[in-house]
């Protein structure tokens, strides 16, 4: 199992940045997809306090429930981007 958990929404655009992410910086992670209702979405809910996606959990670095695409894109780039040399 990936210290890095994504939930998503199969053509959400706001997920597909932050897999685009991902793999540009050639992470693993773990994919759960989630219910297109929100209604539905008690496990991210649970994880996050809301039901939106994508939500970003890295047990690596204590985060439990990051949402919102621009701020998980940002975090992975500073977190993740600058391991080479």
């Amino acid at each position: 199992m990936s210290s890095i958990e994504l939930y998503e929404l199969e053509g959400c655009p706001f997920c597909t940045k932050v897999t685009d992410k991902l793999d540009e910086l050639g992470l693993e992670y773990d994919s759960h997809f989630v219910p297109r209702a929100h209604g539905e979405r008690t496990e991210v809910e649970e994880i996050s306090g809301q039901t939106g996606v994508p939500v970003l959990v890295d047990h690596d670095h204590g985060v439990d429930g990051m949402p919102e695409s621009d701020d998980i894109v940002a975090y992975l780039e500073e977190t993740y981007g600058q391991r080479e040399g």
